[in-house]
């Protein structure tokens, strides 16, 4: 199967089955997503979910956390993984975002970067999420699950190259979607450790490039 027409049908079984596919994140605000993305670093959505509601309701917005210190935002986030310098990466943000862009969050690339503790699957998430833009954020389930469907090769071995290659080949309309897709997919059906290949959309044009996971052949 040439690789356009992998893609092809990938992209109609995702179609169906998650047409409307989108962030398991809860936030009220662009500022609470952006935190809520970057909490939510090598921690589960579940998580995360759990401690924000009480997080934001004492720091809803850029201006207020700015005015907080690291120990205090740690009080409410000690459960997340590595929470201390999540906890001073947030303040840092806040008070970035209130000195450089009025307390807002940007949706410039650079800009974004620019602010402590984003990097670009942070900065990806926040522009297709929060402004529709035609971004692809690569983390450790869409990078699993390209090279297990063979949508990407071998070569593409950093998420920024896995990030171009899907880029390349999913259409711009599709690409704010597509994350989720990836990303829910490696969540629930083609999981790290044993993927649930029987019960899988797309077992029959799946390739099974298993290489490092666990799975019995």
């Amino acid at each position: 199967m040439r690789r356009e027409e992998r893609y092809q049908r990938v992209l109609e079984h995702f179609r169906k089955e998650m047409p409307k596919a989108d962030t398991e994140l809860q936030f009220g605000s662009v500022f609470q997503l952006l935190v809520a993305v970057v909490l939510s670093a090598q921690c589960t959505d579940k998580r995360i979910n759990a401690v924000t509601p009480e997080l934001f309701r004492h720091y809803p917005n850029a201006r207020s956390m700015a005015e907080a210190e690291a120990d205090d935002v740690l009080e409410y986030i000690s459960s997340v993984s590595y929470p201390n310098s999540k906890a001073r990466h947030l303040v840092e943000m806040a008070r970035a975002l209130v000195q450089r862009h009025d307390g807002e969050v940007p949706q410039d690339m650079n800009q974004l970067l620019a602010l402590p503790g984003v990097g670009r699957k942070t900065a990806n998430v926040i522009q297709a999420v929060a402004f529709g833009q035609a971004t692809m954020a690569v983390d450790t389930h869409v990078y699993r699950v390209s090279h297990r469907l063979g949508l990407v090769s071998k070569r593409d071995n950093t998420p920024l190259k896995v990030e171009r290659a899907l880029m390349k080949y999913i259409p711009e309309a599709d690409i704010p979607r597509a994350h989720h897709w990836l990303l829910l997919h490696g969540r629930y059906v083609c999981t790290s450790q044993k993927p649930h290949c029987q019960t899988c959309g797309l077992n029959d044009i799946c390739p099974k490039l298993l290489d490092g996971s666990r799975l019995e052949h």
